[in-house]
């Protein structure tokens, strides 16, 4: 009797355990992974044994170095290596993250050092070849955990408080005006708080996916202070500047252009980004497009621009599961949100005028991985129609009724008057400072300025698709751009802005 009685006690803690694993990570709202830290629960079921000790719930992600950001060089013979290592590295973390969110102990991370040890170096190798050995990557394979709640960058800042100035300038959050307040949780308006969020999660509602977002990723529009006196919200104005705008009509990406490809990162390959891009302009953009492909394409721009402009889609959190690369399958979970509206108008400088850009240019900006890199290049943008003087970096906007979600990408506008690309991406572009002053032998060009609308649901009712460790938070929201204009439409395009003219 009494080992029958032992026995069932043992069942009963297993079962609970379990029971408070699961709990945890409803209460979480798959905000990451769900460890339960407690004492009690590792040793005897008696009641002295448990007392005195706390049952601990913590959230964390994976956090890993980007190889990607490091890259200074790399020659034509290693670009496809390269690439494929780059996608190798997400996807390594992709499944080290799903491991741990399954239950996966601490060897999780040391299994994914030794993988990323291995494709590092096989990318170190092939950039040797034919340029400087870049050994530095080869200290870039060791990972760690992040709690979900601390928010991205070093120290955090709320952007609910935060001015404008630096988002759109190239600087940190430590150099502008981000860094007054710390991160603050706000709660959303009535009818669409946080307990009717995971209500209707559980009913099959709007509750995010497992891995995000997170109630707290959401807050009040109305409460927020207005932020956005600078450009690119307020167009550049002054003796100096250069007034004119041209906009390209290119529609709401009506005929389903979508795939899970990134051409710019990861050129050569299927399912680069690990979440879907919603495209418009030139129609035959994915992994495998040339310049040539490009320049051969047919165009949804009504005047001829065979630009590539593209960002990852915003999902309604409805539940459904596509099971195919960039959806389910890579943790992007919900029905994709065609935009209501897509605005892309090209602006001019504070500090006079502007040249044209090269033909093939390719400029990302905002940053996929923000929430575990940090906001240094992180350049998101969330707002409401009606209250776009109140503009939101980490924080998805809850609107009021008859009001739409705003997304804006302002693209960086200064080039280094050489490369169409850098190896990391980012170095041959940058921003200008708030006065339109570019760096030493950089200068001057349109800036790209991408607006779009969105019809949702009422409440904590969708996120922006991401690398599933970073948890659909909205600080890694990112627009991605070649430029593919024929000559002369560029040339109209810069005629336009330095004659302070509108064109279309």
């Amino acid at each position: 009797m009494r080992q029958r009685q032992r026995q069932q006690g043992h069942k009963r803690s297993r079962l609970t355990n379990r029971m408070l694993v699961g709990a945890a990570a409803l209460l979480l709202g798959g905000g990451g992974l769900a460890v339960v830290a407690t004492t009690a629960l590792a040793g005897s079921n008696t009641p002295t044994a448990s007392a005195g000790h706390r049952h601990t719930v913590m959230a964390t992600t994976i956090s890993c170095p980007d190889v990607g950001e490091r890259l200074r060089q790399v020659p034509h013979s290693a670009q496809l290596q390269v690439s494929k290592g780059l996608a190798t590295l997400d996807r390594q973390v992709h499944d080290a993250y799903h491991k741990m969110m399954g239950g996966s102990g601490s060897t999780v991370l040391v299994t994914l050092k030794r993988q990323r040890s291995h494709t590092i170096t096989s990318m170190v190798t092939a950039i040797a070849k034919d340029a400087k050995r870049p050994g530095y990557l080869l200290k870039m394979s060791g990972c760690t955990t992040k709690p979900v709640d601390e928010g991205a960058g070093a120290g955090g800042f709320d952007s609910t408080k935060s001015t404008a100035q630096g988002w759109y300038q190239g600087q940190s959050p430590q150099q502008g005006q981000q860094q007054q307040g710390q991160q603050q949780s706000q709660q959303p308006p009535q009818g669409q708080d946080q307990q009717q969020g995971q209500q209707q999660g559980q009913n099959g509602g709007q509750q995010g996916p497992a891995g995000g977002p997170s109630p707290d990723d959401f807050v009040d529009i109305t409460t927020v202070q207005p932020n956005a006196d600078a450009p690119p919200f307020a167009a550049p104005q002054g003796g100096n500047a250069t007034t004119g705008t041209f906009t390209t009509e290119c529609g709401r990406n009506e005929e389903g252009h979508f795939n899970p490809d990134n051409v710019i990162v990861t050129p050569g390959v299927s399912n680069g980004a690990h979440h879907t891009h919603d495209y418009v302009g030139n129609k035959s953009t994915d992994g495998n497009s040339t310049d040539q492909s490009l320049a051969a394409s047919d165009t949804t721009c009504n005047n001829g621009d065979l630009s590539t402009y593209y960002w990852p889609v915003l999902r309604k959190l409805d539940g459904n599961a596509e099971q195919k690369p960039g959806a389910a399958q890579d943790a992007n979970v919900g029905s994709v949100l065609t935009p209501a509206t897509v605005t892309l108008t090209y602006r001019g400088s504070q500090s006079g005028q502007v040249t044209a850009m090269p033909r093939f240019l390719r400029i990302i900006t905002g940053d996929a991985k923000a929430f575990t890199n940090g906001t240094k290049n992180a350049n998101a943008s969330w707002s409401c129609t009606g209250f776009e003087n109140r503009q939101l970096k980490d924080k998805y906007p809850l609107c009021p009724n008859g009001s739409q979600v705003v997304r804006t990408f302002a693209f960086q506008n200064c080039w280094d008057g050489r490369s169409t690309d850098s190896a990391n991406h980012r170095d041959h572009v940058t921003f200008s400072d708030r006065n339109g002053n570019c760096p030493n032998n950089f200068r001057a060009i349109p800036q790209l300025v991408e607006r779009l609308t969105y019809d949702v649901p009422q409440g904590t009712s969708f996120a922006v698709d991401s690398f599933p460790e970073q948890l659909h938070k909205p600080v890694t929201d990112h627009g991605d751009f070649i430029n593919v204009m024929p000559d002369d439409l560029m040339g109209k395009a810069v005629d336009c802005i330095n004659r302070g003219q509108q064109c279309t």
